[in-house]
């Protein structure tokens, strides 16, 4: 039978594939794909990790005090005969060998699947005996999480996933575990919660997928293996879709691609107006290994390079300043002497760290995480750490132009505190006789108060770049991750405008450097109103420069400033904007 529910559409395009469900509700499980050539490890694992259950299981039973209820032992002979059920054990065996999913992965796929067939039982009691699978279940997780396991890297996933197109579905993915993700067979992505700007929305868009958040039911009703289409233009996700859809989604599919590769032709050329303004077009990258992308979509430079995903899914251990220097010289060697801009570990919020800080402060115990110990109030917090990233940038830097991006920058002893770790950095390196070049440092206006502080950070910073996400977030006071609320984030709040255009108009006038390196930069419908704001520096996701670039082609600078004024103090500036901009142009382009 074939359903539709709708969520928010966070990355453009239609995926058509079959589903596959990560469960992130019980515990935290690693989701990877095995190497054809360790498959036969990876059965020992499970087998081992299942031997180990079993001794478990006999000696609790072997123990049970004479006085115990005779119901513990019968019922650790159920728990004992599922986690022998051919039935169970031939399952797991088939995600290994057919999907090539790691042993968690297998388990965590195959409870659903059981759980599911549970809750669909008539009898009360039968539906009940779900408990006892998922017990199994977390035992063997917990086995098998004794043992370790390092993460194999697949190169070619697709070679060995089967012939049908794969989606994600889950409650929530985390943003580290989505990088686990990257370039690998998932063609899309839907989740029941979530928000537009979210992080793991983000990174979805970075790897230029299709994706869909806060769609609440999803991994409820979707079923392992069911046929789904994603639609990220519109928010809708279909299940187990008639013939007759699927071919429409799919003739959709072929026309998006003819487009990207129309729009793909003006990677190399440049983004200037229609009346010769140049306007500078950077990229945002999670990894270093992201930046030929960043090249390939003609990118100018790097002006954002999230150094937080260098520090996740490693168990508590921070990356040493060696590891970071190596990272951050890749990134900067493979930009080929474009600039790259570095903003020190943005951690907190929905980026959580294994290990918060050296006293283990958890980011969910907070009782407001997006509000605390984050970005660089927790860097300030670890000053060896803070001044570890620090002179591993900076020995970057005699590798090519590299500056240095400072998030969620507040106060003035916060900016006294920032300048003084770097001149420590500096110093330290200088008397190693470590090279490093001049860097320029940059502060982050994402909070109202920065944006309202102007005058001060131009005293003591080069450069602003303007994270419009968490200023938005901030200035409206809602949770970007949070669905229930996403209805009232809202980039074109006469506030935030007006916000946005006093920070470039204050740092034009003070001669710095600014642009815009949040998710308005790459969203179209913002792009001719910040090129009137002043604005002449983007930075967004690779996938998104190309359009973006074609809007800044057909834009007439001196047009679209006069423009501004009366969109600025609409009531509802979107809609005066959009007014305005399908009025009467005299120039037209031939882009």
């Amino acid at each position: 039978m074939s359903i539709q529910m709708f969520g928010l559409p966070v990355s453009r395009g239609v995926a058509i594939g079959r589903a596959v469900l990560v469960d992130s509700s019980r515990v935290d499980v690693a989701h990877y794909f095995v190497e054809p050539e360790r498959l036969s490890g990876e059965i020992d694992r499970l087998r081992q990790a299942r031997n180990t259950v079993a001794e478990e299981l006999g000696t609790l039973k072997r123990d049970l005090p004479a006085e115990a209820p005779s119901e513990l032992a019968a019922l650790l002979d159920v728990h004992l005969m599922l986690l022998h059920d051919p039935m169970i054990t031939d399952a797991l065996r088939q995600w290994i060998d057919v999907r090539h999913y790691n042993a968690e992965w297998a388990v965590s796929a195959q409870t659903e699947v059981l759980v599911r067939q549970f809750d669909e039982m008539d009898d009360p009691y039968l539906r009940e005996r779900k408990a006892d699978i998922e017990q199994v279940a977390e035992r063997l997780l917990r086995a098998l999480a004794r043992e370790g396991n390092t993460l194999p890297v697949v190169a070619h996933p697709r070679d060995f996933a089967g012939e049908d197109p794969l989606v994600l579905v889950a409650n929530d993915i985390a943003p580290a575990d989505m990088l686990q993700f990257k370039g690998s067979v998932f063609t899309g992505f839907v989740t029941d919660v979530g928000g537009r700007t979210s992080h793991t929305a983000i990174v979805a868009r970075s790897m230029d997928i299709p994706a869909v958040v806060g769609a609440r039911e999803a991994s409820r009703l979707v079923r392992q293996d069911d046929w789904l289409i994603i639609d990220g233009d519109t928010g809708a996700v279909l299940i187990n879709p008639s013939p007759i859809v699927l071919e429409e989604y799919r003739f959709r599919q072929r026309q998006s691609e003819l487009e990207r590769a129309r729009l793909h032709r003006l990677r190399h050329t440049p983004a200037v107006t229609l009346d010769g303004v140049q306007v500078e077009l950077l990229a945002n990258i999670e990894l270093p290994g992201d930046a030929p992308a960043a090249l390939e979509a003609g990118a100018v430079g790097v002006g954002l390079f999230r150094t937080e995903f260098l520090f996740m899914n490693r168990g508590g251990d921070l990356p040493d300043e060696d590891e970071q220097f190596e990272a951050y010289r890749s990134a900067v060697e493979a930009m080929k002497g474009l600039p790259v801009t570095i903003r020190t570990v943005d951690i907190g919020a929905d980026k959580p760290l294994d290990r918060m800080s050296v006293n283990e402060l958890r980011h969910e115990h907070a009782l407001n995480p997006a509000l605390g110990l984050r970005a660089i109030r927790w860097s300030l917090s670890e000053p060896a750490m803070f001044r570890q990233q620090l002179r591993a940038i900076l020995r970057a830097s005699a590798y090519g132009k590299v500056r240095v991006l400072v998030p969620m920058v507040a106060h003035r002893r916060e900016v006294l505190a920032i300048v003084d770790a770097l001149n420590r950095a500096k110093q330290h390196l200088q008397d190693h006789a470590v090279p490093f070049n001049n860097v320029e440092l940059g502060a982050m206006v994402e909070v109202p108060a920065a944006a309202l502080a102007m005058p001060m950070l131009m005293q003591h910073f080069d450069f602003v770049s303007i994270g419009t996400n968490d200023l938005i977030q901030y200035t409206l006071a809602i949770d970007r991750a949070d669905e229930s609320v996403a209805h009232l984030y809202d980039p074109w709040h006469p506030a935030v405008l007006t916000m946005i255009a006093n920070v470039i108009s204050a740092a034009n006038s003070a001669g710095k450097h600014v642009s815009v390196c949040g998710e308005m930069a790459g969203d179209t419908a913002f792009t001719e109103m910040l090129v009137a704001m002043g604005l002449r520096s983007l930075s967004m996701h690779p996938s998104q420069m190309a359009s973006v670039k074609q809007r800044v082609l057909r834009t007439d600078s001196q047009r679209v400033a006069r423009l501004l004024p009366s969109a600025l103090q609409a009531e509802d500036p979107a809609q005066a904007w959009q007014a305005a901009m399908t009025g009467p142009n005299p120039k037209s382009s031939t882009h």
